[in-house]
């Protein structure tokens, strides 16, 4: 006997609130993702989703120049920055111009790489070799989350500084994050799902954002980069591990 659904929660980004939405419009969905859902098209406003469909966003876009700005304080001197995107990404683009944008004001060239397997993944470290930029920025999408410890080990071992959006990358190894808490979201999903069950409708439940970005820096991957953290960063970071 199949079991009745009475809500989907997408957690696995844009591309898999967009899949939950296709595959159901009456269904409530409650989804996790880092891009802006208006832009994506999920709902039609954040105070207003309308639909079937409602959730927690972390936006990340609009965080790209301040993940930057913190970049360029640990490695200054970097001529060329790398950017890792998952073209199938439907903001993959905005996310780009927003992270040229900001290099260019810094004084830093871009080079864009794309994945959208961990094949390419692997492809994309391998031009690293020919590219030999000064650092690295891995833009938010599920497929680098879900294979945050495979890009950590590529970083490593190319030597390259790299800056992610999400706490669990800097603990699997990364040099530094800056972004949302990830359990604090997903907390927070699990409350609207909670009260999409007692019998809440997801088109009158806002659009939840975080009120709280946090900075996780690792000093040990700085060590090994043979990197020193400036103390200014070290003042302001939520989070050392050492």
């Amino acid at each position: 006997m199949r079991s009745r659904v009475d809500v989907v929660v997408a957690t696995g980004g844009t591309n898999s609130a967009l899949a939950a939405r296709a595959a159901t419009s009456t269904l409530p969905i409650v989804f996790t993702l880092g891009a802006d859902p208006v832009k994506a098209g999920l709902v039609a406003s954040l105070g207003r989703p309308g639909g079937n469909v409602t959730g927690v966003t972390f936006i990340t876009g609009p965080l790209h120049p301040k993940r930057l700005q913190l970049l360029h304080e640990l490695v200054p001197n970097a001529r060329i920055i790398a950017l890792l995107v998952n073209p199938d990404n439907p903001l993959a683009s905005s996310n780009v111009r927003a992270v040229q944008d900001a290099a260019r004001s810094l004084g830093h060239q871009t080079r864009v790489l794309e994945a959208r397997t961990v094949r390419e993944i692997d492809a994309a470290f391998a031009a690293l070799v020919q590219l030999r930029p000064g650092a690295l920025f891995v833009a938010s999408d599920g497929l680098f989350f879900d294979r945050r410890e495979r890009l950590v080990a590529l970083a490593a071992r190319h030597g390259v500084p790299t800056s992610f959006d999400l706490r669990e990358f800097v603990a699997a190894g990364g040099l530094m994050s800056y972004g949302a808490s990830l359990p604090d979201v997903y907390r927070q999903a699990g409350i609207y799902t909670g009260k999409i069950l007692n019998g809440a409708k997801p088109a009158e439940l806002p659009v939840l954002q975080p009120t709280k970005f946090e900075l996780v820096v690792n000093l040990r991957t700085a060590k090994a980069l043979g990197l020193t953290i400036p103390p200014s960063v070290l003042a302001r970071a939520d989070e050392v591990i050492q």
